[in-house]
C-alpha cells in the first residue's frame, strides 16, 4: 500500500498551497494533510475488517447449509467481535488537540500515529490469511486451531489499536 500522505500532498489545491506560506498557519495545513491521510489509511483498515468478517460470514453460512454446527458459536463470536473492532476503527480518535489541551498532538506524534495505524495492517493480513484455513478445516482438531491462530492475531491487532493514541503521544502507563 502506497504513502497515503505523499498522495494527500500532491493532490494539494493552490488554496492549500498558500496557506503553507502564512506564518502560523502552516503547520495546522500540515497537522490537517497528515490528519487525513490517516482518516483515509483508518477507512482502508475498517474495509479490510468488513472483509475478514464477511470471509467468517460465508463460512458460517456454509456451515450451516452443510449441517455443520459445531463451531457456529466460536465463529459468530469473532463475527460479533469484528463489528464492534469496524466500528471502533471508523470511528476512532484522529490526534486532534483542542484550543488549550494538556497533552499536544504536534506533527510528529501525527506522523507517529500514521505509522502505527500503517504497522497494524500486517495483523489484519495474519487475521486475513487464517479465515480460509478455518473454512477448509476438515476435522475438530484443525477447525479449533484455525480458529485459535485468527482469534490471537484479532487479539495482537486489537490490543495494538488500544494502546495507538497513548503510544502515540506518550500518555501510555507503563
Amino acid at each position: 500500500m502506497p504513502d497515503i500522505r505523499e498522495r494527500v500532498e500532491e493532490d494539494r489545491g493552490l488554496i492549500k498551497k498558500i496557506q503553507l506560506h502564512i506564518p502560523g498557519y502552516a503547520g495546522y495545513r500540515r497537522r490537517e494533510d497528515i490528519r487525513l491521510a490517516d482518516n483515509i489509511l483508518r477507512i482502508y483498515i475498517a474495509d479490510q475488517v468488513k472483509q475478514i468478517r464477511s470471509g467468517l460470514e460465508g463460512i458460517r453460512d456454509q456451515m450451516t447449509t452443510d449441517g455443520k454446527y459445531k463451531g457456529l458459536q466460536t465463529i459468530g463470536n469473532e463475527i460479533f467481535r469484528l463489528q464492534g473492532i469496524e466500528a471502533k476503527v471508523r470511528h476512532a480518535e484522529q490526534g486532534y488537540s483542542g484550543f488549550s489541551p494538556a497533552v499536544r498532538v504536534e506533527e510528529t506524534e501525527l506522523d507517529k500515529l500514521y505509522e502505527y495505524d500503517y504497522a497494524m495492517i500486517q495483523g489484519l493480513d495474519q487475521a486475513a490469511a487464517s479465515v480460509p484455513a478455518i473454512g477448509q478445516a476438515g476435522d475438530t482438531n484443525a477447525f479449533n486451531a484455525s480458529a485459535k491462530t485468527f482469534r490471537d492475531s484479532i487479539q495482537a491487532f486489537e490490543t495494538a489499536w488500544k494502546q495507538r493514541m497513548p503510544e502515540v503521544t506518550g500518555t501510555k502507563i507503563r
